[in-house]
């Protein structure tokens, strides 16, 4: 028979697969009761019925033991309201200010283009995963209300979950993921103008609960339009890295995007060029779409050009079944990439910003 409070210290430790904090300080452990003519029992009290991660959190609760040499009935039951409330305001008193906010710890970026079709959604997604192998706490942010895709290529398996008046994102491959295409029927299609745009972007970054990640990144819709104008509202100290593909025409496009940034005073770091080549079986590079543009528009917007990115059939197959390159296909050169991007974006501190006002005499 364990100790009591041996087990209570194991199950504590246990990280909640969708708040990512431990057990203990999200004050889910019940009970812990010692039995001597039949196996402990371990009562857990689930923020809110139906709790999605509930089936990972008793596998997680289960190998913590077995690790420790122990082992406990596990049965679940509910917090009251005060209980839940408890716990939320505990964990928003711990973070900083919301996203884009004076003060806040959080790093936000976003992945821009002027057209469609140049992989934005993919080095996005990568980029996060990237990020996180680093080391670095992430959350991104599908922003193309109309095209929506991050939920898919992370492989999210469920939707976001409201505890006490905040929004929680489901966590996939450790990155944390918010996107309209939780919120639309597989049937439906997104109908909207600028109000309601704006107030879906205001409710991504002020009612989700982020829980003050590294970063933030934001996968922007194509073009200048409603919501990139919002964003630049909500986000104006948001850094921007251009993505577009080696084809001259992409290149003048993907220009207005950045265009567009510094007309908001939002500080562009950078250019990516995706799907830049393709490795043959004979390790020889085909160039499909052209060469150069990604330099070109780096050079002309006077900023370097972070990272190509080859084109790789794994991370095309991985996208549709939720799994990143360096999951589908580690150690290839898109892996390689965008460990490369991740680490150049790091590189890239934001700019201190000054008011003309402000002089020390």
């Amino acid at each position: 028979m364990a100790d009591k409070a041996n087990l209570t210290d194991v199950i504590s430790t246990v990280v909640d697969p969708l708040l990512d904090r431990p057990l203990g300080d999200l004050h889910m452990v019940g009970s812990v009761d010692r039995r001597r003519l039949a196996a402990d029992r371990i009562t857990l009290l689930l923020p809110v019925p139906n709790y999605p991660v509930t089936d990972e959190l008793e596998r997680r609760l289960t190998a913590s033991l077995e690790d420790n040499g122990l082992s406990a009935e596990v049965e679940f039951g509910v917090m009251t309201d005060a209980q839940r409330s408890e716990m939320m305001n505990s964990l928003r008193s711990r973070s900083s200010a919301g996203i884009g906010e004076t003060g806040s710890r959080t790093r936000t970026v976003a992945i821009s283009s002027g057209k469609g079709g140049v992989g934005k959604s993919s080095v996005t997604s990568n980029l996060a995963i990237a990020l996180r192998s680093l080391g670095y706490t992430v959350g991104v942010i599908d922003a193309d209300i109309w095209g929506f895709s991050l939920p898919r290529m992370f492989g999210a398996d469920h939707p976001p979950v409201v505890i006490d008046e905040s929004i929680i994102p489901p966590i996939a491959h450790g990155v944390k993921v918010m996107s309209m295409d939780f919120f639309v029927g597989e049937d439906k299609a997104v109908v909207w103008r600028g109000p309601m745009l704006h107030k879906a972007i205001e409710q991504f970054l002020k009612d989700v609960f982020w829980d003050d990640p590294d970063f933030i990144l934001v996968d922007m819709p194509p073009g200048t339009g409603d919501v990139s104008i919002s964003l630049s509202q909500f986000l104006p100290r948001a850094q921007v890295v251009v993505v577009s593909t080696p084809q001259p025409t992409a290149q003048r496009v993907a220009r207005r995007a950045a265009l567009m940034a510094r007309e908001v005073d939002q500080e562009v770091i950078g250019v990516v060029e995706n799907m830049s080549w393709f490795t043959g079986d004979d390790g020889t590079r085909y160039e499909i779409f052209g060469a150069g543009g990604g330099e070109a528009l780096a050079s002309e917007l006077g900023v370097d050009l972070l990272a190509k990115v080859p084109l790789l059939p794994a991370m095309r197959e991985g996208a549709d079944i939720g799994q990143p390159v360096s999951v589908a296909a580690p150690g290839s050169e898109a892996a390689k990439a965008f460990v490369q991007l991740a680490e150049a974006v790091v590189a890239r501190k934001p700019r201190i910003r000054t008011h003309p006002d402000l002089v020390i005499r």
